[in-house]
């Protein structure tokens, strides 16, 4: 029922057709005046309403008494708050601590490069020679106290103290006891 005067206020607005007869064309519409682009129509007065100023009603709260686990939540942040800044200041400390370190390690290392090559030309072996023969306790060995060994033939080893194949046995058999209880003890 609703869309049926729906359609009879809307009927005027859609076109119709004319079944091959002009009697049922669209009524002919006044042109509507313009104003450059924009099309003149008359706007309704509307009337401002007048509001009547009224308080809200607030109803008040009694105070009440302070809830335990809310003192305690507060101490609770509380120390935690301290804590928080008592680590922050042992990590800064820590930090310039190793800050520090790194600075005495890298000037220990400094030092040991220069003392590794004190050390180095300490034991040179020209220098050494050099403070050797000036007193005259060391001489360079002549011609004749230089021997050379000739290692051209095969080598060959002969023992002497060799023990029988059964004393082999027993003594790897003995051996291997021992180095078994030696484990476990």
């Amino acid at each position: 029922m609703a869309s049926a005067t729906a359609r009879k206020k809307s009927g005027y607005a859609q076109p119709r057709g004319t079944y091959g007869n002009l009697a049922y064309a669209q009524p002919a519409a006044r042109p509507q005046e313009r104003t450059g682009s924009q099309v003149l129509r008359p706007q309704p007065k509307v009337r401002p309403r007048e509001r009547a100023l009224t308080r809200p009603k607030v109803r008040v709260r009694e105070a009440g008494q302070i809830s335990v686990f809310a003192v305690v939540g507060f101490l609770a942040v509380g120390v935690f708050a301290i804590l928080l800044m008592l680590s922050t200041i042992q990590l800064t400390m820590v930090s310039d601590e190793v800050v520090s370190l790194r600075d005495q390690l890298s000037a220990l290392e400094s030092e040991e490069a220069k003392l590794m090559a004190q050390y180095e030309l300490a034991f040179d072996p020209s220098v050494i020679e050099d403070k050797v023969t000036a007193d005259g306790s060391m001489v360079k060995p002549q011609a004749g106290q230089i021997y050379t060994l000739d290692l051209s033939e095969a080598d060959s080893v002969v023992h002497y103290d060799q023990e029988s194949a059964g004393q082999g046995f027993l003594a790897t058999v003995q051996g291997m006891i021992d180095s078994a209880l030696s484990y476990f003890r």
